[in-house]
């Protein structure tokens, strides 16, 4: 048996329970995960409000980070005692201890602990895909990130510095800003006092920027395609505030024939060889010290509920963490 976030219908945050679950042997391809850390995601909230279906009762958590404990049958790159990591479906990181396929978990390097894997590995990854695949930044380019004081928005900031890259940020308050400024953004925008597209434009002289990479999602999607320069990428990979609402394809084209595109990491790591390289790019930069992943909530994975309140009432800052 193991301690497990589970749950039988959608809803608020009162719908995750604390549980014992079977854990059985691990299956053929599977590896056994002792957490010792897990990632905590807006994506998770979307999962338990039933924006994202999936099959219920069942469990939440996309991300983890602990000890290999057994494998199953055909398992040959891992072994028990192995450091690990992982970011992506099925749901059920909230727990303990989990059976997961083995072709998902990367080995830790020894200068990456459990709290700072579990941190990074969706988030990190997210950005990797985002500046080096969805659209493939270069030094000199300049770029709108939303949410710059978010998880992904300070790794953001810091790789986009590390490309040379100039990023403008939006914030929700002036201490947010202080934040994403300290991470590497070259401007930050803070979105209750100011008109974001509007002061794009000042900052650019006009010109707009190459890609807008937004996880707001309906609140700020119209006005983000106002940023973009002709030919520009709007790239939308999150909906806190809510679905896109659905808008007319001329939108793009009375804007300079822009393109879009809803990228999701389950996509980008599809592959094992693409997982790999990208695990590889994400622990270069954190291993060299480019790019800092900072824990700044920790939760006992008893309160979860807690945990989930903050996230969704934009209390957090950088990564948060659960602890089994």
């Amino acid at each position: 048996m193991t301690k497990a976030i589970r749950i039988s219908r959608t809803g608020g945050p009162e719908v995750m329970e604390l549980v014992d679950v079977d854990l059985p042997p691990p299956g053929p391809g599977e590896a056994q995960v002792r957490h010792h850390a897990i990632g905590l995601n807006f994506i998770d909230v979307y999962f338990r409000t039933g924006l994202y279906p999936m099959p219920l009762p069942g469990g939440l958590g996309l991300e983890g980070a602990g000890v290999v404990e057994a494998v199953g049958e055909g398992v040959t790159h891992l072994k028990p005692g192995d450091r690990v990591a992982y970011a992506g479906r099925p749901n059920g990181a909230y727990a303990e201890a989990r059976n997961i396929s083995a072709e998902k978990l990367v080995v830790l390097p020894d200068n990456i602990d459990f709290d700072t894997a579990a941190a990074m590995m969706l988030q990190g990854m997210t950005v990797q895909y985002l500046f080096h695949r969805t659209v493939p930044l270069k030094a000199g380019d300049t770029i709108l990130f939303h949410a710059a004081a978010g998880g992904v928005g300070l790794i953001a900031c810091q790789w986009a510095k590390v490309m040379g890259v100039t990023l403008i940020g939006t914030v929700g308050s002036d201490e947010k800003a202080a934040l994403a400024r300290a991470h590497g953004a070259h401007h930050v925008i803070n979105y209750n006092k100011e008109n974001f597209s509007q002061r794009v434009r000042e900052i650019t002289g006009g010109k707009g920027v190459r890609a807008v990479y937004d996880s707001i999602g309906k609140d700020t999607f119209i006005p983000s395609l106002d940023c973009l320069e002709p030919l520009g990428t709007m790239v939308s990979f999150g909906n806190a505030s809510g679905p896109v609402p659905p808008f007319a394809l001329s939108e793009l084209a009375s804007r300079g024939s822009l393109f879009i595109t809803r990228p999701s990491l389950m996509d980008y790591t599809a592959k094992r060889a693409d997982l790999e390289a990208m695990a590889a790019s994400l622990f270069g930069v954190v291993s060299s010290g480019e790019v800092r992943i900072e824990a700044n909530q920790r939760y006992a994975l008893a309160d979860v509920a807690q945990a989930h309140i903050d996230l969704e009432g934009r209390k957090t800052t950088g990564s948060s963490i659960l602890l089994p």
